[in-house]
């Protein structure tokens, strides 16, 4: 670490890797989904996992599927954290056949075991990434008995042990069964495609292709094989082909080398162009036998570099990271156990923004997320569950590099990706969290040497010990909600800067609670853990916050929380128990709260307008202030019919002082082509029922 930290830029060089949706497997790769069939119970029970067990009565379930998607509220009475179990009926044709099969969980939280015909198969600890087992030795040709056992209860042995958010339980992400020649890549590889690719010297001129294929060999006999990796373009001409002869020990995993070099390669350049090539790696046997395995692998080229002084450079150029946090995708009622559309709904939402990066918090996120940020353009931050606290103990230990481990290997290439992080807002700087913090670096240094690590400080100095232990820092901060002053974070990041020159900084967390029920012009500064949140006090913040953090260039990355409003059990504050209301955009993803558009008219080139406080539609004064977001030079703004004068937009922001007639008042306010409306009502009793959107007065007013 020391070498990287006396360095003025940290280097990485990766390209992106993300395993094609199981339905691509190219064959003999065989996939059966399991989403269907599924009998649940809550509670554990004995004798679940026994064939003979009549579930007839449980309750009948498709995946992805959680318990406990009441949880989503703050009624302690209801939400739970527990056992629960799944199962159901396979019937295989033939399974004699030579073949492996294993099943893949894409995220079951928080300890699975699985037994196959009574047989006990294996156990998982994590919540978050994807996980196999081989089922080939449990099965039988016919009708087979899977039974699941999924626990998320707080365990001391596994992360996260603490965190500002729900645990949601079940089988919330698919399951499938793959299918396998016995020569195949390594299907037991910490979830990965058992295949990477490693860049070096990109330039405009050449890249520098490694390719490191784990080759597993489940026969009885030793195995001549041929490695083969073709380089195809966005339009599927091949361009580049890598092959290497290699002997395979019965029973055992090899990794194989190829390299190559890649002549004037097209890079990935972000949200500007998010180039993908595909590299489809393929087993031969020498004795003949043809396509013993497949795999195709979307990737993109993209050189990066983390500067102290000038911020994230992507191919040499100075990039602006900028986005939300995220937690998993969730819906009411559903939690996390959402659709494929809903997770692309999620990212959408935000690119329109004009985000150019995403925090993945506080976990390993779906597979889709990271496909779709390749596909977009959109530069990752992806950590490891280590938030709030952590334990010294050593079967902690061992879960966290498992759960380390999983993350990298699984998301090692995906262009998308540019920092692991290793921890979040540990509360306490003690030995424990020296010891953990320290295994984590020296393993992801093992797994990935091509991207920096990074933590998420909150709870000391940048300068102290918690802030030391990865290759870059940065801060979650909060001046002018939980304390200080919105003029306060300019100037201590710039204290930050001077003190720690050569470490480069970021920006993890910073924002405000909002309820888009709750309206306030000229809000008083509300307190964090009260009932009245005005979305106007969430604007003022934002409108502060990044007046401050666009000036500074040397941030490598700025990330607001949150991006959504999210379930966290333990709040009680705003308008809703058990949530945290710092969302851009609300739980039920129907109502983008002002700031978003705040950063939709710093961000985005699309043209835009955007009626401020629209949601405040009852008025006792006939004088109103009428504020825009635009990204256009004038906006013009027409009231009840009659067109005002253009005005000039200032900093993406256009003013007006108008007088209201009684009842209703329709504005109507362009810029650019763009153009945004709303109705306000001036002492009328019709205004909530009107829009569908209540006004409420602070209680404390």
């Amino acid at each position: 670490m020391a070498s990287l930290l006396s360095r003025l830029a940290l280097i990485i060089t990766s390209i992106g890797l993300c395993m094609a949706a199981p339905a691509a497997f190219a064959q003999p790769r065989t996939v059966i989904p399991l989403d269907a069939g599924w009998r649940f119970a809550r509670g554990d029970m004995t004798a679940a996992q026994t064939p003979e067990l009549d579930d007839g009565g449980w309750q009948r379930v498709k995946l992805p599927h959680t318990f406990n998607a009441e949880g989503e509220g703050a009624d302690k009475a209801i939400y739970s954290r527990g056992t629960s179990w799944y199962r159901r009926t396979v019937r295989l044709a033939n399974v004699n056949d030579g073949r492996r099969t294993f099943i893949e969980f894409d995220g079951a939280a928080l300890i699975t075991d699985l037994w196959v015909n009574g047989k006990p198969v294996g156990r998982h600890a994590g919540g978050y990434a994807r996980f196999r087992f081989d089922l080939t030795p449990f099965l039988r040709s016919g009708n087979n008995v899977l039974a699941v056992r999924v626990d998320n209860s707080k365990n001391p042995a596994v992360a996260p042990l603490g965190g500002d958010f729900t645990q949601f339980g079940g089988i919330y992400r698919p399951v499938r069964l793959v299918r396998t020649a016995p020569l195949h890549f390594d299907m037991l590889d910490f979830g990965s495609s058992g295949v990477y690719l490693t860049q070096s010297n990109v330039t405009q001129q050449q890249a520098h292709l490694t390719v490191k294929a784990r080759v597993a060999n489940d026969s009885e006999r030793m195995a001549s094989v041929i490695v083969v990796v073709h380089i195809k373009d966005a339009s599927g001409r091949q361009i580049l082909s890598l092959q290497r002869p290699v002997i395979v020990q019965a029973g055992t995993v090899l990794p194989v080398t190829l390299t190559g070099e890649l002549a004037a390669p097209h890079l990935w350049r972000g949200i500007e162009g998010p180039y993908l090539y595909t590299a489809q790696a393929e087993l031969s046997s020498s004795e003949g036998q043809s396509g013993q395995d497949a795999v195709s692998i979307p990737f993109g080229l993209r050189d990066i570099r983390l500067d102290p002084d000038r911020g994230l450079l992507l191919n040499g150029q100075p990039y602006d990271v900028h986005g939300p946090n995220l937690h998993l995708s969730m819906r009411p009622g559903k939690a996390v156990a959402v659709s494929p559309a809903e997770i692309a709904e999620d990212i959408r939402l935000f690119k329109d923004m004009g985000a150019t990066g995403l925090r993945l918090a506080h976990y390993q996120h779906e597979q889709q997320t990271y496909d779709l940020s390749d596909q977009m353009g959109l530069l990752i931050w992806t950590e490891a569950p280590f938030v709030s606290e952590i334990s010294g103990a050593d079967d902690f230990l061992t879960n966290a590099d498992q759960q380390l481990k999983e993350l990298i290997r699984q998301n090692y290439n995906h262009p998308s990706v540019f920092v692991w992080g290793l921890g979040n807002e540990i509360y306490k700087a003690d030995a424990d969290s020296a010891k953990v913090l320290d295994a984590m670096q020296a393993t992801a240094h093992a797994e990935d040497a091509t991207r920096p690590t990074t933590y998420a400080n909150c709870c000391g100095p940048i300068d102290g010990p918690q802030a030391s232990h990865t290759d870059v820092v940065a801060s979650n901060v909060y001046f002018g909600w939980y304390s200080g002053e919105f003029s306060d974070l300019g100037p201590w990041l710039d204290q930050n800067h001077v003190k720690r020159p050569l470490m480069p900084q970021a920006v993890s967390e910073y924002g405000a609670g909002a309820s888009a029920s709750q309206q306030e012009q000229n809000p008083r500064r509300p307190e964090p853990t009260a009932h009245w949140h005005p979305e106007q006090y969430q604007t003022a913040y934002h409108e502060a916050a990044w007046r401050q953090l666009r000036d500074r260039p040397y941030l490598w990355a700025k990330f607001f929380w949150v991006g959504f409003d999210f379930p966290s059990v333990g709040r009680d504050e705003g308008d809703a128990a058990g949530f945290n209301d710092k969302g851009l955009i609300t739980y039920d993803r129907k109502t983008r709260k002002d700031a978003y558009f705040w950063y939709q008219a710093n961000w985005s080139k699309t043209p835009m307008v955007y009626l401020t406080s629209r949601r405040d539609t009852h008025r006792a004064n006939a004088d109103m202030d009428v504020k825009v977001y635009s990204n256009a030079p004038f906006a013009t703004l027409t009231v009840n019919g009659r067109a005002l004068s253009a005005v000039p937009v200032v900093d993406h922001v256009a003013n007006w002082s108008i007088c209201l007639k009684a009842g209703r008042n329709h504005l109507r306010v362009t810029a650019n082509g763009a153009s945004d409306q709303a109705d306000f009502y001036l002492n009328s009793v019709d205004a909530a029922s009107a829009v569908g959107e209540p006004h409420r007065e602070p209680a404390d007013h």
